[in-house]
């Protein structure tokens, strides 16, 4: 019997999950977490907040958001051991790549490995939110040639993991907007890097398993790599004549710009951009410096004439992690951080109501050879 399902390219518009965690109501302009309209919480909610939400299911009073936070400091530090493994890869090897490889070895020193239980996996959750800031700020620090920079228990989780990046305290305006940052990027429904961590978890893998596969997801420039592109596209351009100039090149060669247009958000601009342009707006502001603003508003015009694409999260988020002094090749692994959240969330739902993905394809090849006798 032939294969008569229908073949969709890149799953568009498919349906494969049902979850309680979050969805894109395009109709609304809304994104959902559990219930929560996700601008409405990033207005006033920290990314702590966001973690109870995902994991628990409520929001947090504040003693429930004291005792999480507390719970996340005894996880900050990562085994020494793994340390030594980060300082063992080359000087080129890319952040996101030295980041899988934090992840991946983080399974060695789980006891319980095998456990796939809601409480192992949400100890596993917790633990990863605690060590996967460290290995993205450290790592970084060790392909440099740097000593690793030990977190501290007195800043808050955000100021912390922007403390381990740049070794300066951030200002309460820079831990703000930072933090507002994680919690945009802290859960998006099912992008490829969710629906990679799905599939791994749905063959009953384990935690580090799928969100290790979920970071090699999450490195490519159709997905998290974005946000990088970005940035160097606005620091080769440097003014707001040339980089109108470059974007038109650009447009007349045919060449995918970067930080524009979403396989969901088709017609309008991301919501999320929305919160992020705001908040260039005020780091411009405070540090008297418009220019990345000027640029991006200058791209954001000539895009929405000449092609009608408007700007995603990564198009803001990119001059805002540089304003806030982050390198940019820690643009992505930072993106990762946030939603490690999101995607431990996705991992303990699948394993709680598990069926396997197995898709079949559609055949195009040749039928009826033989081998030659």
């Amino acid at each position: 019997m032939g294969n008569t399902t229908q073949f969709v390219p890149g799953l568009e518009g498919v349906v494969a999950v049902e979850t309680e965690l979050s969805f894109l109501d395009t109709a609304q302009g809304e994104i959902v977490l559990k219930g929560y309209d996700l601008i409405e919480l990033s207005k006033t909610k920290s990314y702590l907040d966001i973690v109870h939400l995902l994991l628990e299911g409520t929001l947090p009073n504040d003693a429930e958001k004291k005792a999480l936070e507390e719970s996340l400091k005894k996880n900050y530090r990562i085994p020494d051991a793994v340390l030594d493994i980060l300082k063992l890869l080359p000087a080129s090897t890319h952040p996101m790549d030295a980041l899988r490889t934090g992840v991946s070895a983080l399974a060695g020193y789980d006891e319980n490995l095998l456990d796939r239980s809601r409480k192992a996996n949400l100890n596993r959750a917790y633990h990863l939110l605690g060590n996967v800031p460290n290995i993205v700020a450290n790592s970084y620090h060790l392909l440099n040639g740097e000593d690793p920079v030990e977190p501290r228990q007195d800043l808050s989780y955000s100021a912390n993991f922007l403390y381990m990046i740049t070794g300066k305290v951030p200002s309460e305006k820079e831990e703000k907007i930072f933090d507002r940052s994680l919690v945009l990027y802290s859960e998006h429904e099912l992008p490829n890097s969710t629906f990679t961590a799905r599939v791994i978890a749905s063959t009953l893998s384990d935690l580090y398993g799928a969100l290790t596969g979920a970071v090699a997801s999450l490195k490519g420039h159709l997905h998290g790599g974005a946000n990088e592109a970005v940035m160097e596209m606005l620091k080769e351009a440097g003014t707001v004549e040339k980089f109108e100039e470059m974007l038109y090149t650009k447009l007349k060669n045919k060449e995918k710009v970067m930080g524009f247009g979403h396989r969901v958000y088709m017609k309008k601009m991301d919501p999320r951009a929305l919160m992020m342009k705001e908040a260039l707006k005020e780091l411009c502001a405070e540090k008297g410096d418009h220019s990345l603003l000027e640029m991006c508003e200058a791209g954001e015009k000539i895009m929405a004439q000449e092609k009608g694409l408007y700007p995603n999260l990564d198009y803001y988020a990119a001059p805002v992690y540089w304003m806030l002094g982050i390198p940019i090749p820690l643009y992505t692994p930072i993106f990762f951080s946030s939603r490690t959240v999101g995607l431990c969330a996705h991992v303990m739902e699948q394993h709680e109501n598990n069926r396997l993905f197995r898709p079949r394809v559609q055949y195009k090849g040749p039928r009826g050879l033989h081998p030659q006798d």
